[in-house]
């Protein structure tokens, strides 16, 4: 069930989301060649501690009794989406790295009592979820690697500028494809977006292509949603597969992928971005 956020809710997620946006950006400056992993891994884990939250995706449960290793999401060169901080890895100059982070905030009462804030029914702690991400070269990146992440980055600017109430699902999938197509990139059709706010992840899927309009999956957006916009976008084949690890997936064709995304909530004639510092 698709369940509207308040004014008071939306009130927290905003905050919520600012914070986990200025993390995201402190991590994005510390990439660089020769940088592990596991530093980007403990430097998110301080920061979201110190923000009085609480990172979403550390020990997230998965298929086959598997649990998400870290609190940052590091997808690396073919890697599509759910790369782990953990195991340690080195970044080499030449690679795109997709930072992935998600918290819910507030983790603490003193901070719901400072900010008079409401609190979430359905988490035991009582904070909101946020969730963002963007893909970057570390060091100096190829022409197509650039071109990669500069069409994936509009294609999600541009589904985001149409939300509003009264937009339907498949609209957000066409706007997508209307800045991909042209450069014969693959549109990730196996991860989508999703609603979120009282948890990491809820209904209802977000397509990042065109589903059939006449589709029961086809739903029109209500003011008061909290949806996440994440297109996957590969340089080759839309196609992927599943790591040996079990959860990180990667492209088909080895070739590289990019991924940005952002939540925000519908409003009547817009939509307010939550992931904006």
């Amino acid at each position: 069930m698709i369940k509207l956020k308040s004014k008071e809710e939306i009130k927290v997620l905003s905050i919520g989301g600012q914070i986990l946006a200025v993390i995201l950006d402190d991590l994005l400056k510390e990439v660089k060649p020769g940088i592990s992993t596991a530093y980007l891994e403990k430097i998110a884990n301080e920061k979201i501690s110190q923000a009085g939250g609480r990172p979403a995706f550390l020990n997230y449960p998965l298929p086959d009794n598997i649990f998400f290793p870290s609190a940052l999401c590091v997808s690396i060169n073919d890697e599509v989406v759910h790369g782990s901080a953990l195991p340690d890895r080195i970044l080499k100059s030449g690679d795109i790295v997709d930072l992935d982070i998600g918290m819910e905030w507030p983790a603490k009462e003193e901070l719901r009592s400072k900010y008079n804030l409401v609190k979430n029914p359905f988490s035991k702690l009582g904070g909101f979820y946020t969730d963002t991400c963007k893909t970057i070269g570390v060091g100096k990146i190829s022409k197509e690697a650039s071109l990669l992440l500069k069409v994936t980055k509009e294609s999600m600017q541009a589904a985001i500028n149409i939300v509003k109430e009264g937009v339907y699902l498949d609209q957000i999938g066409k706007e997508i494809e209307k800045i991909v197509s042209p450069y014969n990139f693959g549109i990730v059709k196996d991860f989508v977006g999703h609603g979120l706010g009282h948890s990491a992840h809820e209904p209802p899927d977000i397509f990042h292509y065109q589903i059939n309009p006449q589709s029961s999956s086809n739903l029109e957006l209500k003011e008061g949603m909290v949806i996440a916009i994440e297109p996957m976008i590969n340089l080759g084949s839309e196609d992927v597969k599943l790591s040996d690890n079990g959860y990180t997936a990667l492209t088909s064709d080895g070739k590289i992928s990019a991924h940005f995304e952002h939540s925000l909530v519908v409003l009547k004639d817009k939509c307010q971005i939550l992931t904006l510092k």
